[in-house]
């Protein structure tokens, strides 16, 4: 076994982490009625070998709930059901952050709960379709543009959803601001055409971020903090434009003055995505003084050069952790990566392609 820094301890925040390998969050729709199971337990305590494991995106609210089959977590049974796969990662002596995922636009009306609608900063139209469970690909829908009550609510949301992740027993939270989601839809000028506080300006567009982010570090600590964040990512209808640049540099130098535990930079340029610039992550690495996770098709190697070079403090693994649990173990000792992935199973609804892929033998 050679001698990595990636499978040295790292501390986050008040945490000591085993490892700086991260299980990246996947959406998995195995949550049956949006409600988390023993089956999700299962999934993720068979891979509580990494340092950190970043659960799937999970709704603050009915708004929320954009997916078929996604976990929330802002019901009692919701948290019942999270304490099981919390448990569960800690008596495997892993640690594990909630994702919170508003899906904003990026919805349909047959996903959502009676009584839920669908919000965004505009009433602007992602393009493309998604996966309805009983009237399968459907066209993205126009959604209402938040007024100040939806705002408000969105924002006591997501407050509590962070509150209960504590209770449940999570290490931490981690704020979805990347791929397209609610967040975003904020922090870009194409999907935010508003023309009052939260539009207009780079301040403006950021305005709602970081009251959602200053929310929670006021209810769980900014040590439990963090923010995935995705520049240039095109994922779910956003093109770039002019101000990115400038855009992450003022929101990544007012993340840094909360202090919050870290940031997670998304590149999917492996999955055929635009490659994101290094000066982004540069500029990004400067202004923020702590953690920062990079992720996007690493293996082994460039991992330990991007955590040697100081550009990234930790590392995230997405599809490699679906098809070996035993990820970590496999890398640290050298022994070949199972290359047997089912993506035809990765949104289906039980334990096939999910939990039955075995360990190294």
């Amino acid at each position: 076994m050679e001698n990595y820094k990636l499978f040295e301890p790292a501390k986050l925040g008040d945490l000591e982490l085993k490892n700086k390998i991260v299980m990246a969050p996947m959406t998995r729709s195995r949550a049956i009625n949006n409600v988390p199971n023993a089956l999700m337990a299962e999934y993720y305590s068979q891979r509580a070998s990494a340092g950190l494991i970043i659960t799937e995106g999970t709704a603050p609210s009915p708004n929320g709930l954009g997916y078929s089959r996604i976990p929330g977590c802002y019901s009692k049974m919701q948290m019942e059901g999270w304490e099981k796969t919390t448990s569960a990662v800690h008596k495997a002596g892993g640690k594990i952050f909630l994702q919170l995922m508003h899906t904003g636009r990026i919805s349909h009306a047959l996903n959502l709960p009676e009584g839920a609608q669908i919000i965004a900063p505009s009433a602007v139209k992602a393009s493309g379709q998604m996966w309805t469970d009983s009237q399968q690909m459907q066209d993205f829908p126009i959604p209402k543009s938040m007024n100040d009550e939806d705002l408000l609510l969105t924002l006591t949301e997501y407050f509590a959803s962070a509150s209960h992740a504590i209770e449940a027993g999570f290490d931490g939270v981690e704020l979805h601001a990347a791929n397209g989601y609610l967040l975003e839809q904020f922090l870009s000028p194409i999907s935010n055409i508003r023309t009052d506080k939260y539009g207009g300006s780079i301040e403006n567009r950021c305005r709602f971020v970081l009251e959602v982010v200053n929310g929670v570090v006021a209810t769980i600590g900014k040590e439990k903090t963090a923010v995935r964040l995705s520049p240039y990512g095109v994922a779910n209808d956003m093109p770039p434009y002019a101000e990115i640049d400038k855009t992450y540099t003022y929101l990544s130098e007012e993340l840094n003055k909360l202090g919050i535990a870290y940031l997670h930079l998304v590149d999917h340029s492996a999955m055929g995505a635009p490659e994101v610039p290094a000066e982004i992550k540069a500029i990004i690495r400067t202004r923020f003084k702590n953690a920062i996770i990079l992720s996007g098709g690493y293996d082994k190697e460039r991992a330990e050069a991007d955590i040697i070079s100081r550009k990234a403090d930790l590392i995230a693994f997405g599809r490699p952790f679906i098809n070996n649990p035993d990820l970590v173990e496999r890398m640290k000792n050298n022994l070949p990566l199972s290359q047997t992935l089912k993506t035809d199973l990765f949104y289906t609804s039980d334990e096939k392609g999910y939990t039955d892929y075995p360990n190294y033998k």
